[in-house]
């Protein structure tokens, strides 16, 4: 069985079945709005938008919460867009292919988009029922929280009337989240100065995949590889036995990801063939010793090429690779207050050569506002003296924990209620949009949860269905 719509509760998993049918990329989320806009019209809702994009639903409490306090539920209605390189599929317009195995649901190549479909789903179907106890409710939808928090940046004071959110943007069944890291952006440039490459010189792609992948914040402590960092390293050694041409670099995609594959184009003498496929040999082994258990998919290619036009110019062939090798990546440091979270961390996020220029862009995370500077500028520096221009993003707030929290006390009775333990109270190492909500409303009540999703950002992600059924009955028991 691979029709979605067929799993319990039926109710989510049909709107979840049918998001997953409208394209909704970051920043063109049209489609997904439309789509909103059309249900609010049918069960006869009083739904706005407001200039950005983002879209309210409200509808009035059921008999007898009438004079309860107003609840938001918020999710986001963009995804990451990331697929295999084999795979075939153009965001803007196809669905997304699903299916299950093993009690997931999976997308076939793609991204699945259960971040954050899965809460616009539970939304979606609190907003359509007749059966569901709650008091007055309003769904925010925001847009483009992946690649900018657009909508929670631009959401005006006075959008919202309730004082309390739960936000349904979370990954891990039997934690509530109570705070959030900020971020901030490092984006580097290298002017393109190019060479010619010796005649007698042999060329070849290196490629680098089969890399699990996965969300830069939330997954950057599971000891995934960084395909970016591994091929940087393979470079780095190989140049600093013999002269290399590095004519071309390819690696990651998105800002929030962690990139999977990388490709290089290299030449090198004739001469030198023979320790090439040596050093390539050692190589291989051991970056497979070292991610046996985090990694065991990684894989590595060395093909023979027809030889490029040209190469990168020595000098800014050193100053690259030199700095990919220093650029640091992963887990910079982990909370001193709370139990197992990470506070601070970087990620090479993605390396593009153009004809213009080198592109290199990073990302920084920390739940201590002077950490993410400081990690930032530790990035910045290593670039700069390398001779390439740095820039930042304006960065978002983190949210700060408030464990006097009412909701939270009452979304903690809830679910030991539903099922006889204590959820794990924590904060979250990725940027959830409560940060910036607080900046426009900040005497908000917050949390945030949500069923298990594993590997979100990445081909591999999926969604787990016995989790989601949890989620949904503690979302049901909390409204009530």
């Amino acid at each position: 069985m691979n029709d979605i719509s067929n799993l319990e509760p039926k109710i989510v998993w049909n709107f979840f079945d049918e998001i997953c049918q409208v394209p909704r990329p970051s920043k063109k989320e049209e489609k997904i709005i439309k789509y909103l806009l059309d249900f609010g019209k049918k069960y006869n809702l009083e739904t706005v938008q407001d200039e950005i994009g983002n879209v309210l639903i409200k509808k009035a409490a059921t008999a007898g919460k009438e004079d309860l306090e107003t609840i938001i539920l918020q999710s986001h209605i963009d995804m990451v867009c990331e697929k295999n390189s084999d795979v075939e599929h153009d965001f803007e317009n196809d669905p997304i292919s699903t299916y299950i195995e093993d009690g997931w649901v999976k997308a076939d190549g793609t991204t699945l988009g259960a971040d954050d479909g899965i809460g616009i789903a539970a939304q979606l179907a609190v907003l359509s029922s007749d059966d569901i106890e709650h008091p007055a409710i309003e769904c925010l939808f925001t847009v483009d929280e992946e690649t900018g928090l657009t909508g929670a940046f631009a959401l005006q004071e006075g959008f919202l009337a309730g004082k309390t959110l739960i936000n349904l943007d979370s990954e891990d069944d039997g934690e509530l989240f109570i705070g959030c890291s900020g971020g901030i952006d490092t984006v580097i440039s290298f002017e393109m100065k190019r060479r010619k490459i010796n005649k007698n010189a042999l060329s070849f792609k290196v490629s680098v995949n089969g890399l699990k992948g996965g969300h830069s914040g939330d997954e950057i402590n599971k000891k995934l590889g960084n395909s970016n960092k591994i091929l940087g390293r393979f470079l780095f050694l190989l140049s600093n036995e013999y002269p290399i041409y590095v004519s071309d670099f390819n690696g990651g995609n998105l800002r929030n990801a962690i990139p999977r594959e990388a490709f290089a184009t290299i030449s090198i003498a004739k001469k030198w063939k023979g320790k090439l496929k040596k050093i390539f040999k050692k190589f291989e082994k051991d970056i497979k010793s070292e991610f046996s258990v985090s990694e065991p998919n990684v894989n590595f290619t060395l093909e023979s090429i027809e030889m490029p036009a040209s190469s990168v110019a020595k000098q800014l062939q050193k100053d690259f690779i030199f700095s990919l090798m220093t650029c640091p990546n992963g887990v910079v440091s982990m909370s001193q207050t709370m139990e197992n979270l990470v506070e601070t961390s970087t990620n090479l996020a993605s390396v593009k050569f153009s004809e213009k220029e080198i592109l290199i862009v990073t990302s920084q995370r920390s739940s201590l506002e002077s950490a993410k500077e400081n990690i930032a500028n530790v990035v910045s520096s290593i670039f700069k003296r390398a001779g390439a221009n740095v820039s930042n993003s304006d960065g978002y707030p983190g949210w700060e924990p408030n464990t006097d929290s009412k909701i939270l006390k009452k979304t903690e009775d809830a679910y030991e209620k539903l099922f006889g333990e204590k959820p794990l109270i924590r904060a979250i190492h990725a940027g959830l949009e409560c940060g910036l909500f607080l900046e426009k409303y900040p005497y908000m009540d917050m949390i945030s949860f949500g069923p298990t999703i594993n590997r979100a950002h990445s081909p591999d992600e999926e969604l787990n269905i016995e989790t989601t059924k949890k989620f949904w009955e503690l979302l049901l028991e909390v409204l009530k």
